[in-house]
């Protein structure tokens, strides 16, 4: 019996043929299972979670608005004075009453043409002054001092610098974008051209680049996505800035239409054209996030 055991115990190590047989291991899985009902919970989670965290969010806020509302600052306008005004406001946003009463669409539709006239004027500007002043020192140091002086400058200080030159309100506002919105632009392309590796402009080199070829295949790609992220920059601030120009200019837009339901005492209309501005000015940050990602040769995603 023993010589039969061991006979078994040689044949189940060694193999038929007398080769070592190396032992059968069962693998270990390093997943774990999830079960069909956890999964689905996950993706309902994840799809929910970007909704119910903002509604949470505005909820807060609405109670806190309703609650001061009611015991200290009774004149301010209640959550369903401003739901009715903006229903008010939407029901029929392109009527035109007369040349300075017109529904908010239009007073939207005006102020962001002046936005894109001055924003597209400073990238028409900006970006050959920042090729300039980030390929060429001597520029740089020329022209550095004066762009220190002059981006710390409110935007409303240039209002009657504007107004004393154009003597009109529209070339005015645009003036007023142009030269708040131009610095980004120009910072930002400069900081592009300096970052571009010397290997490139070495190869360029190698290869007898002309001075178009240069700009056109190495510097323009190179410093695409700093010139995107100044142009994002110089849009929000030109959206900021053209609401603070209208109320002191009059006339046609959103800024003027803030002032001019405060001097009719329309504090729901103000609340109403407040959250206009702020959903324009999302859809503006998107616009330009999309334009970004689109020319990002990083491969990085957000």
């Amino acid at each position: 019996m023993k010589t039969v055991r061991l006979s078994v115990i040689a044949s189940e190590e060694y193999g038929e043929a007398g080769g070592a047989v190396a032992p059968v291991i069962p693998p270990v899985s390093t997943k774990e299972e999830v079960s069909p009902m956890a999964s689905r919970t996950s993706q309902i989670e994840t799809f929910l979670r970007p909704f119910v965290l903002p509604g949470i969010t505005f909820g807060f806020i609405l109670m806190v608005w309703t609650v001061a509302q009611a015991t200290f600052l009774p004149t301010f306008p209640g959550v369903p004075d401003v739901w009715a005004k903006a229903v008010e406001t939407f029901a029929d946003p392109l009527y035109v009453n007369g040349p300075n009463d017109m529904g908010i669409a239009w007073q939207v539709a005006y102020s962001l043409g002046r936005v894109l006239a001055g924003f597209f004027l400073a990238l028409a500007v900006g970006i050959p002054v920042g090729f300039l002043i980030g390929a060429n020192k001597t520029f740089e140091q020329a022209w550095m001092p004066l762009i220190a002086i002059l981006r710390p400058v409110s935007p409303l200080a240039w209002l009657p610098i504007g107004l004393l030159i154009f003597r009109a309100v529209d070339p005015s506002a645009i003036f007023v974008i142009f030269i708040t919105s131009i610095w980004p632009v120009i910072l930002n392309t400069a900081a592009g051209v300096k970052a571009i590796p010397q290997d490139y402009l070495n190869v360029a080199r190698v290869l007898n680049f002309n001075r178009r070829e240069m700009v056109v295949k190495i510097y323009v790609p190179a410093t695409l996505p700093y010139m995107l992220t100044g142009m994002q920059l110089s849009l929000g601030t030109a959206w900021m800035v053209i609401v603070a120009a209208e109320m002191l200019t009059g006339g046609i837009g959103i800024g003027f239409y803030i002032w001019d339901e405060w001097n009719n005492l329309s504090v729901p209309s103000i609340i109403v054209a407040i959250v206009v501005i702020g959903c324009v000015g999302i859809l503006l940050e998107a616009g330009m996030n999309f334009i970004r990602r689109r020319y990002d040769y990083s491969g990085k995603q957000e």
